[in-house]
């Protein structure tokens, strides 16, 4: 009986521990997703960097920094930004 008992509850921490680890993966979000997108196009030669999000972000974007450290984020089915990001 008591060692049916020590197997129950070992099995239920590791039941506890496994299901944990897993609600805590699915619910990361990288720190650069985009959540608020410009309406407006920024020259490409003020821009030094576009790169896309994450793909565990919520919504797709295209964070841009400019050459004054600005980040923008841009929706990636943009003209402009799909130019410059072939480049």
């Amino acid at each position: 009986m008591r060692a049916s008992s020590l197997c129950l509850v070992f099995g239920l921490v590791l039941l506890m521990a496994w299901t944990s680890e897993a609600e805590f993966e699915a619910g990361v979000v990288p720190q650069t997703c985009c959540f608020d997108f410009i309406g407006f196009q920024i020259p490409d030669s003020k821009v030094v960097r576009a790169e896309r999000t994450h793909s565990r972000c919520p919504i797709a974007g295209v964070m841009v920094t400019t050459q004054k450290n600005h980040k923008f984020c841009v929706k990636p089915d943009e003209a402009w930004i799909k130019k410059l990001l072939e480049k």
